[in-house]
Formats: C-alpha cells, structure tokens, sequence
C-alpha cells in the first residue's frame, strides 16, 4: 500500500506516494527512476538560455517537474510556468509541495485541473512543452505540435520501448507508422522511429520538428525537439526520414546538436551523470545513423574481438571519427565503413 513520504530531489523538498512498485495506480503519480530525466531537462534549458519562456507541465503528477524548474533553472529564464494535471488529489499535493518550497505565493506559476490535452488547446501555446506520460506520448502529440510556439522546445517520452524496439512489430507498426528491428541497435532504431512520428504530426501544422537532444535509458527514449516553422523547414526535414537496417521509415538526421551536447555536459555536476552525457557529447560529433555493436559485428565476421580502447585508436589513426555510444556499452559510432573496420579487426 502506497504511503506519502517527504524525500529531496534536485533542490525540491516534496512529498511524495511511496510504493514497492511505481504504476499508474498511484493516488498522485511520482516516479523515483525518472530523476535522470528530469536532471537532464534543466540542464538544457540552463544550456539554451532562453529567457522569459512560458513553460508547460501538462501532467504534473506531484509537481515535482515544476517545483525543480522555478527552483533550479537560471534567473529570468521562467516568465510563466502552467502545472496542470487532471487529478484533483494531485493539485492538492502539487499546493502542498509548493508551500513546502515557500512557493505557493509565487505569481509566475498558474495552476489547472484538466485533461492535457484540453489543458494544452485552451492555451494560446507555449516555448517549452514537457509530454512525459506513462506509456507512449501518442495521444498528446497533436494538441502539443499545435501549441509550441516558434523556436520553442518539445520535450516528449516514450515509456513504451517493447513495441519501438521490436517486442512486438505489429504494435509499432499501428503506433509509430514503421517497422522495428529487434536487434543489437535496437534502441537508437526505436528512437529515430519516434522522431519521425512525432515530426509527421509537428509537418501537418507547417513545424518542423529537429532533434536538439536525444538518449535512450533503461525503460525510456527522450528527445528535445526544437520547432522550426514554415513549409520549407519542413521539406528539408522530410528528405531525411528513410530505412535503415530493415527497418524504418525513420529520422535518419542528427540526434544531437553538438554545440548544445557540449554545453550540458559542462554546466552538469552530477558525478553520476557525468559518463552519460560525456560519452553522448563524444557521439554528437559523428553524424551518422547506427553504430557498431563490436560483438555481434566480430560473431557475424567470424572475426576475433580486440579491445574497444586498441580499435578505436586505429579506426583515428585511419583518419576517421570515433566516439562510444550511450545506446550500448560494447557499441562505438564511427564513419568508418564496415570493410575498412573488418580490415583493423583482421589485423
């Protein structure tokens, strides 16, 4: 049985429903593994450095997205935070987190108790959009395409990763409009598949929708999207949805813009966090689709596995990039095309 609990996360002091196993069951919503997630957000909207943007929280749970924001993000940034959730248990907890945060006064936050996507319609649009459900995104896309102003950023996960990553192909296939692979590079394949479904939807509304940001972990991918408006935004973002790897259509353009990977890697401070984003700075300056899993390209090649650290000296030393990547521990992103690396492994 779920029990409320205080507990601090970031600089939010919050009371929170504790329970053994986090669902959707949850009297108020608060998931502990979604920290991560959360850390990252700030860190890019400190990295951006916009300032004066309305932010949007459609599905608050316990404030805890909202409560962090105004607390952690740089001064002049936040002009107007909405934190909206459709639960009336949650709003009551949202207030009390405030007022635990001495926050309850503060005249840039407005509360609701609506659905999101109502919530997000009767709106007149928003610089950053945050969809972080429990499950897939689907059902928000519209509404929040609809309503991200120009140049703003649409934050949106996907918890769903079994039909992304290929578990189950006819689910993907019904959701995401393409057909998964489930495979060594399963992950960054599921990724580019939700881009592009997100994309479609922003391309209806004259948005395009790039990729600033992008990771995979654990139970879900998340990507930070920046809207681009205007018909030819959106023409050149379509000649780069495509197939790879039998699988596909997807987004086969970058993952990352590297200037703002390097930017949150340095403004972090968690030690914890510090391996994941520098091995995502690292991959954000190879802009390539896919990456190499050493293991099954050495088992397929009936080639003999070196050391990751000795291979990716020789692919530089030949001239070419390198980098780990985020998607897997024995993967490595490379320009370097599969002969040429059959021909360092056969050495």
């Amino acid at each position: 049985m779920a029990k409320v609990i205080q507990i601090r996360e970031g600089n939010a002091d919050l009371k929170v429903f504790s329970s053994q196993k986090i669902s959707k069951e949850l009297q108020v919503f608060y998931n502990p593994a979604m920290k991560m997630n959360r850390d990252i957000s700030i860190l890019l909207l400190n990295a951006l450095g916009k300032k004066e943007i309305i932010i949007a929280d459609p599905m608050a749970g316990s404030g805890v997205r909202s409560i962090r924001f105004i607390k952690e993000l740089k001064k002049g940034i936040i002009k107007n935070i909405h934190i909206n959730d459709y639960s009336d248990k949650a709003i009551n907890q949202i207030r009390d987190n405030l007022n635990l945060n001495k926050l309850g006064k503060d005249k840039r936050i407005t509360i609701s108790t609506n659905d999101a996507n109502i919530f997000l319609m009767q709106s007149k649009g928003f610089h950053y959009i945050d969809i972080d459900p429990f499950g897939t995104p689907n059902p928000y896309l519209d509404s929040a395409a609809k309503k991200i102003a120009r140049d703003g950023i649409l934050a949106v996960t996907a918890t769903d990763t079994s039909a992304l990553c290929g578990t189950y192909p006819k689910a993907c296939i019904r959701k995401y409009w393409a057909v998964p692979r489930r495979d060594e590079i399963m992950h960054e394949t599921g990724i580019r598949i939700l881009i592009r479904k997100v994309q479609l939807i922003g391309a209806q509304y004259d948005k395009a929708l790039i990729p600033v940001f992008s990771y995979a972990s654990k139970h879900y991918m998340r990507i930070f999207f920046i809207c681009r408006k205007g018909k030819s935004h959106v023409d050149e973002m379509q000649k780069q949805h495509g197939n790879f790897n039998d699988a596909g259509p997807m987004w086969l353009g970058r993952l990352w813009e590297p200037g703002l990977a390097a930017k949150i890697a340095k403004l972090n401070k968690d030690e914890k966090l510090s391996k994941f984003l520098g091995i995502i700075e690292g991959e954000s300056k190879i802009d390539i689709a896919g990456f190499y899993h050493l293991h099954a390209f050495c088992k397929k090649r009936k080639l003999k596995l070196k050391k990751t650290k000795e291979i990716k000296e020789e692919i530089t030393n030949r001239g070419f990039k390198v980098s780990d990547t985020h998607f897997s521990p024995y993967g490595i992103r490379s320009d370097i095309g599969e002969d040429r690396l059959k021909e360092i492994l056969n050495k």
